[in-house]
């Protein structure tokens, strides 16, 4: 009878604990994202989707741009996961290091812009708390997160383009052996 008793009181209580999580989300975070979402997309209308859309067909053309200005773009305006749908100004051979540098950023970006990756928010925020907690500014670290995301996406996705290429020659290749050996 007691641990029926205890299920009944502690029941109620795990609710009432998911309930004062959600006020500090409404009163907290929730606010901030929704202004931050509001600011992205005002700059978007603003400038006007088809200058947008020109402006990430000329990033797409070069490296550099491709895999540093396109994935961060990307992933402000649409956000995850629609930041992969950018790969649609790319040709087939290097969407798989788009959407590797794109998916490889959604984690550094919280630290700024957290609306951006909202689902995995908790990371950045435990970090957070903890250097704040250990007496030191976040906004060293934000910085240094953020611009280290963006090198690390440009090493990821000058690796994948490089190794697209090489398995795409390699089949190529082998295709025209099966071609070559039939005729």
């Amino acid at each position: 009878m007691g641990w029926i008793e205890w299920i009944g009181s502690h029941f109620i209580g795990m609710f009432n604990a998911g309930g004062q999580t959600f006020v500090g989300l409404v009163s907290g975070i929730i606010p901030t994202l929704v202004v931050l979402l509001t600011f992205t997309n005002t700059i978007v209308k603003l400038i006007g989707e088809e200058r947008t859309n020109r402006a990430i067909r000329f990033a797409s053309k070069y490296l550099i741009l491709r895999y540093t200005v396109m994935p961060v773009l990307a992933v402000l305006i649409l956000t995850n996961p629609m930041a992969y749908t950018f790969g649609k100004f790319l040709p087939e051979k290097q969407k798989p290091a788009f959407y590797d540098s794109a998916v490889s950023f959604v984690h550094p970006v919280t630290a700024f812009f957290p609306y951006a990756n909202a689902g995995e928010l908790f990371v950045w925020l435990g970090i957070a708390d903890g250097i704040q907690k250990a007496g030191y500014s976040i906004a060293p670290l934000a910085v240094r997160y953020f611009l280290i995301g963006i090198v690390v996406i440009f090493i990821r996705g000058v690796v994948t383009e490089y190794i697209t290429k090489y398995l795409a020659a390699r089949m190529e290749h082998k295709s025209n052996n099966l071609v070559s050996k039939s005729a």
